[in-house]
């Protein structure tokens, strides 16, 4: 059954940032849909939808991945 992960990552300023997060996020396996509240300048919330297991260490590499930005926290 899906579920929702949320992440609150700073750095991101405009739709390209939220472009990138989104991008590396849904490549991982269990994650079936993101949405982004784009706070520039701010800290961002990203709602992952997942079915199946990923660690905040998966959901951190990924945004690592994106670009420069900072998971502030991810609340499960």
């Amino acid at each position: 059954m899906p579920s929702n992960i949320e992440l609150k990552i700073s750095g991101m300023t405009c739709g390209h940032c939220a472009q990138h997060v989104t991008e590396e996020l849904t490549e991982l396996n269990a994650i079936t849909n993101v949405m982004v509240e784009l706070e520039p300048n701010g800290t961002s919330t990203v709602t992952a939808v997942v079915d199946g297991e990923v660690s905040d260490a998966e959901l951190r590499e990924a945004v690592a991945e994106a670009g420069d930005y900072v998971v502030e926290r991810i609340q499960r």
